[in-house]
């Protein structure tokens, strides 16, 4: 079980964490986006905590009025207030939330790594736009229900910035997809998933590495991504592909997480 307590960031580069939310931010972007005191409430239907949470944009930003105000929006769209703490994030907006009953949920970590030359596996494509058949495959993948798919595609056609959708094949059949998005020399990858009966067979691997490959051949010199800390086995496998842990981030949700 994961305690309800944040790890100490020491010597964190804010600058560089900044730049690595915006970068997120803009690649799984929200419908709607409001900006409050250096904080940003951030409206997709309800369709992932990412896309509908609130988040600090600036370093140091006061947390004074943002939990009443955050509150008061979500509950006008019919959500409840999710609450995603970075570094940037005041250590007094956690103590707020706790105290107010809001539980600890979903500790992650951001992990970089560099982009050296890879030799991408024969059996994964890739396309720059979803592509109806890839959509359907992640969609499945996922386990993304009919009322959530809507919610899901508007997303992925609001991403503006250059983006990589890979399909790995086996036998023909479609099994496995990614997503990468390219932004200011830095390729982040998104929903990397492979058919629940296919797993553990290294998939994962080609297709991260084929993202990978894609984001240096199109000018990025990194890569970042976000791994739950319980997610033991994608963190061994990111790892062994030279991404390192940069900085953590959790959720605080009203009542008790599940």
């Amino acid at each position: 079980m994961v305690k309800d307590v944040d790890l100490p960031m020491t010597h964190i580069d804010l600058a560089t964490v900044r730049a690595l939310e915006e970068r997120s931010f803009n690649a799984w972007p929200a419908r709607q986006t409001v900006f409050f005191n250096g904080w940003v409430f951030r409206l997709a239907g309800g369709y992932t905590k990412r896309a509908n949470s609130v988040n600090a944009a600036d370093p140091g930003a006061t947390f004074e009025g943002v939990r009443a105000a955050a509150e008061t929006f979500y509950e006008r769209h019919g959500l409840p207030a999710v609450f995603r703490l970075s570094p940037l994030a005041q250590p007094e907006a956690d103590k707020e939330l706790a105290d107010a009953g809001y539980a600890f949920f979903d500790p992650t970590q951001v992990a970089r790594a560099s982009l050296a030359a890879a030799a991408r596996h024969p059996s994964v494509s890739i396309s720059t736009a979803a592509t109806s058949a890839w959509l359907e495959g992640i969609t499945a993948a996922l386990g993304v229900t009919s009322l959530q798919d809507e919610l899901h595609r508007a997303i992925l056609r609001s991403i503006a910035l250059p983006a990589a959708f890979a399909t790995l094949h086996e036998q023909g059949e479609a099994i496995g997809f990614g997503l990468a998005v390219l932004e200011r020399g830095a390729v982040g990858l998104y929903d990397i998933v492979v058919d629940p009966a296919r797993r553990r067979r290294g998939h994962g691997r080609a297709l991260t590495r084929a993202l990978m490959d894609w984001g240096r051949e199109t000018g990025a010199s990194s890569a970042y991504l976000q791994v739950r800390e319980q997610n033991e086995a994608a963190r061994r496998l990111y790892a062994e592909l030279g991404f390192e842990d940069f900085y953590r981030y959790h959720y605080r949700v009203p009542g008790h997480a599940s």
